[in-house]
């Protein structure tokens, strides 16, 4: 099978067709994303089939799944067209890269003290350079990472994806700090401890977050309870107004907190107690085999200079 493109005639159609279908899992939906009709799109399945001489999808209820062989195709078909896109991308922006359009992405805690303070010289250095920045938790990240979605991340790595698929730089760990409005009945304590701390509710993200885990397993070794809570989310925003109108505390990285908890008149809050919560250290985590535009890697520069 190793003569698949040169010889026996898969083409980038071909390709694009799987990696869609990979996607949707409907033809007619991987056919509008393409541009295509849903016969056509079946013609060119029906010739990958002939190319490769196997099956690469089935039907499956009202939609359809890969086989084996169809998602090996697709998992490298995205690999492929990625990398095409970013040749286009590196040939257009070709230079010092102080031009050009970069996609990066982010969890919280770095994007406040890395690419906040990278994005303020972007803007006021290199205004012919456009960010994109999506913030999520670092398993969506990885997925928009192999994608081809985003350059590049300062993530953590995607647990249950395999890590070959990532070369990661580290960075640091994130500590973290507690939070509340800034008329919390804790803010003037003068006899603050962990354990009143827990007489109160705790806004924490959903079982499986990192942070949560993080959390509570460094209550565990201090002897402390887990902290009670109805309401878990991972909404920055919606934690931020939940904070506002009642008397919970949600740990946050310290960076962040800084930025909304900073001076007297500020909404919010840091509780003057150091618990010792630090979140595993992150990293820039790039494709492996990938290679970053010139602007891309003029922002990562900037990302990875001192703060």
């Amino acid at each position: 099978m190793t003569d698949l493109l040169l010889r026996r005639g898969l083409k980038l159609g071909h390709l694009r067709i799987v990696a869609a279908l990979a996607q949707t899992g409907q033809i007619g939906t991987a056919a509008a994303a393409l541009g295509i009709t849903q016969p056509a799109a079946s013609r060119l399945l029906a010739e990958v089939e002939r190319i490769t001489g196997h099956p690469v999808h089935v039907r499956d209820g009202r939609g359809v799944r890969l086989t084996a062989q169809g998602s090996a195709l697709a998992t490298r078909a995205a690999r492929i067209l990625t990398e095409i896109a970013d040749a286009g991308r590196e040939i257009s922006e070709i230079g010092d890269g102080t031009s050009g359009h970069v996609r990066i992405g982010s969890v919280t805690g770095p994007a406040m003290e890395r690419i906040l303070p990278a994005l303020n010289t972007v803007r006021q250095s290199y205004p012919d350079l456009t960010v994109e920045v999506e913030i999520a938790p670092s398993d969506i990240l990885g997925e928009l990472l192999v994608s081809g979605r985003i350059d590049f991340a300062l993530a953590r790595l995607p647990e249950g994806r395999d890590a070959a698929l990532y070369t990661l730089e580290p960075m640091e760990e994130e500590p973290v700090s507690l939070v509340t409005g800034r008329q919390h009945p804790l803010v003037r304590a003068s006899d603050l401890t962990a354990r009143l701390l827990l007489d109160y509710d705790w806004l924490l993200p959903g079982p499986g977050a990192i942070l949560r885990e993080t959390v509570l397993s460094r209550l565990t070794a201090l002897g402390l309870p887990a902290p009670s809570g109805q309401i878990a989310t991972s909404s920055f925003l919606l934690t931020l107004a939940m904070l506002q109108q009642s008397d919970a505390i949600a740990p946050l990285a310290s960076a962040v907190a800084r930025r909304f908890a900073d001076g007297v008149d500020a909404p919010y809050a840091i509780l003057p107690m150091d618990l010792g919560i630090r979140v595993a250290p992150y990293g820039l985590i790039t494709r492996t085999g990938g290679r970053l535009t010139p602007a891309a890697s003029r922002l990562k520069s900037l990302i990875l200079s001192d703060p």
